[in-house]
């Protein structure tokens, strides 16, 4: 891509993100989210790392923002009130930064700084009959919330997960106050 496509495009991005902050904050949390999950999805299905509980828990907050926030993109082009607008972008925000919070919370018990939920010890399956219970105890495996699985640059997935959320919440909290403000069209 040339540099003058490139400095086309993002002033456009700016452009945008100036003249409908609703509609660009929507998008940068519909595919921000959108690849934060399918980012735990690959861990989950294709490297064969399955969540915890508390993993499990922090999805919920993304399968909420993702379909509001296109809902948004939409209503604004069917002309949705403006307070509507602003106010499904101030609920994103608020499990957003919910969920930052629950990613916080995470890591800690995975740095061993407090205490994590007693059912941190995953979902225990079918035992099967009693013969053969000794080697389905063998076969299962355990996924414990106080014990990170995978780490990059000392930061566990709960923990990414948290920075990610920070940043969600904030933008979707930055296009409802700017929506807010701006003057309805006439």
């Amino acid at each position: 891509m040339s540099d003058t496509r490139a400095a086309t495009l993002s002033s456009g991005w700016a452009e945008t993100a100036r003249s409908r902050p609703i509609v660009a904050a929507a998008a940068i949390v519909a595919v921000g989210g959108a690849a934060a999950i399918l980012g735990a999805w690959f861990f989950q299905y294709g490297v064969g790392l399955k969540p915890c509980p508390l993993c499990l828990e922090q999805r919920y907050p993304y399968y909420f923002a993702i379909p509001l926030a296109a809902l948004v993109m939409m209503g604004d082009q069917v002309g949705s009130s403006r307070k509507v607008l602003v106010a499904a972008l101030g609920a994103i925000a608020l499990g957003m930064l919910w969920n930052a919070g629950l990613g916080t919370y995470h890591a800690g018990v995975e740095w061993k700084w407090w205490a994590g939920p007693r059912d941190c010890s995953g979902a225990l399956e079918s035992l099967g009959n009693a013969g053969s219970l000794l080697e389905t105890l063998d076969k299962i495996s355990v996924v414990r919330c106080d014990e990170a699985a995978w780490r990059f640059l000392g930061i566990s997935l709960a923990g990414y997960n948290a920075v990610i959320s920070l940043g969600l919440a904030a933008v979707a909290a930055w296009g409802a106050f700017t929506g807010w403000r701006q003057a309805p069209a006439s």
